[in-house]
């Protein structure tokens, strides 16, 4: 049985009676990585979602960080805030994103985030397709202390341009 294009995609699971798939991650799980102001919790991989997308809970104890304004050419990114209070860019203008809030991004839209606040906050950030962007959470700081040819090849791998605020 196939459905209509315009209404589904193409199954990709063919079986008749579904099987037990799902995976849980507990909310008390330790983060995956720790870096010197965040802390990332990979829920779910492009590896393990077969490239559909990546989930990642942020957590910002608090220190001032964040990546400035910058785009990606191959996926999209969307931000849901969790608690406390994020600084979002749009591409225009910098905006206060408190729980509940939500920041959709498209290939190619300039966006940025940040805590300003000196409070802890959290968020989920969510790419799709699924890259994998857990190589690049992991260096990211280390390429402070590298040439700029490196940190070029770096940004150029991890599909990120780096632009100026308007």
């Amino acid at each position: 049985m196939s459905f209509p294009p315009e209404v589904y995609p193409d199954p990709t699971y063919l079986g008749e009676t579904g099987e037990p798939s799902a995976v849980l991650r507990r909310a008390d799980a330790a983060p995956d990585h720790v870096g010197t102001a965040t802390a990332a919790s990979y829920l779910a991989t492009g590896a393990s979602t077969k490239g559909q997308f990546g989930l990642y809970r942020w957590d910002m104890p608090g220190k001032p960080t964040g990546p400035g304004p910058h785009f990606h050419r191959s996926i999209s990114e969307s931000f849901f805030i969790l608690s406390g209070t994020v600084r979002l860019y749009n591409g225009a203008k910098w905006i206060d994103a408190t729980p509940g809030d939500f920041l959709y991004v498209p290939e190619g839209g300039i966006h940025g985030f940040r805590n300003d606040s000196g409070e802890p906050a959290s968020m989920l950030i969510l790419f799709a397709p699924g890259a994998p962007r857990e190589e690049y959470f992991e260096q990211v700081a280390a390429m402070a202390k590298r040439s700029e040819e490196e940190r070029l090849a770096f940004f150029l791998k991890h599909d990120t341009f780096w632009t100026e605020e308007a």
